[in-house]
């Protein structure tokens, strides 16, 4: 699926000069962060446990996500992206963990959060920060790419 590798080998380059452990929650990539990271070398390095919770369910019960977060902000928003974030980086007791949900289609989208919109949050040793792209309706499987990118873009930049 990924033709170039060479973020990734970053980013575990990183972790593993940092002596840091990644964790994984996620939702509309369905694992793909995680197969991204384990299509390096040394991957096992860094990498002890990753979550896909695809259910509002499996968030709350495996990442301590807030029935009540969910409802006020719904499921795709910064708030449940952080709270996915910190929830897997304590759960797996990782220095850092991230959180990703969205819409990545065909249907499913709104006004306020169409089709293509996805958030994330980044956890590193406890520091939450959170962000949202709109990647379009560009395909549910371009979402998804585009959203693995984005990640270990943002985790590149952060570590």
């Amino acid at each position: 699926m990924f033709r170039d590798t060479s973020l990734f080998k970053s980013v575990v380059s990183k972790l593993i000069r940092n002596g840091m452990h990644i964790s994984f929650a996620e939702s509309c990539t369905g694992g793909l962060c995680s197969g991204a990271l384990v299509s390096v070398a040394d991957a096992s390095k860094v990498l002890d446990v990753s979550f896909v919770t695809y259910a509002n369910e499996a968030k709350m019960r495996f990442l301590g996500v807030k029935a009540a977060t969910i409802r006020e902000y719904g499921v795709v928003s910064e708030k449940v992206a952080h709270e996915m974030a910190a929830g897997v980086a304590q759960t797996a007791q990782s220095e850092v963990g991230v959180g990703v949900t969205g819409i990545a289609g065909p249907s499913g989208g709104t006004a306020k959060k169409p089709v293509g919109m996805v958030c994330f949050g980044i956890s590193v040793n406890g520091s939450v920060k959170t962000f949202t792209t709109y990647f379009g309706e560009i395909g549910r499987n371009q979402v998804r790419q585009k959203s693995v990118e984005f990640v270990f873009e943002k985790l590149d930049e952060l570590l």
